[in-house]
């Protein structure tokens, strides 16, 4: 039996931060089931396949439908919360190790009204007058 693209333990950590199904009033097609979307979006980064690449035979639905989950859950903060909840699993189960942390103004906002530094003072040589 082939590897599910969405493992269960994986989809039970994500299916709660993915935002409702909008509702349809007026119909349509039916939606892609959020679990096989991210199936697809798995695939292309796991395979480095363009969107257009991604074979219909996986049921994912079309590239463009997981490109566009993709950003909708993007948009929704869905990455965000998943890397928190995935940092407190692995902080509970004393998996981290702290050591090796580093953290820039993308993780933690610098702060405001810090002092700025003394300028640098060059190392190089001046450079030569212009030939010009």
């Amino acid at each position: 039996m082939a590897t599910p693209l969405v493992p269960d333990d994986l989809w039970e950590a994500i299916a709660p931060l993915l935002p409702a199904q909008p509702p349809k009033p007026q119909g349509g097609r039916p939606r892609v089931p959020d679990r096989a979307a991210l199936g697809g979006i798995l695939f292309v980064l796991r395979t480095g396949a363009g969107w257009e690449s991604l074979p219909r035979e996986l049921g994912c639905g079309s590239g463009m439908t997981c490109w566009r989950r993709l950003r909708d859950w993007q948009a929704a903060g869905v990455w965000d919360r998943l890397h928190r909840a995935v940092l407190d699993r692995l902080g509970e189960a004393d998996k981290l190790d702290w050591s090796r942390a580093s953290l820039d103004s993308a993780s933690v906002p610098a702060k405001r009204g810090a002092r700025k530094r003394a300028a640098t003072p060059p190392t190089a040589a001046s450079p030569g007058p212009s030939a010009t």
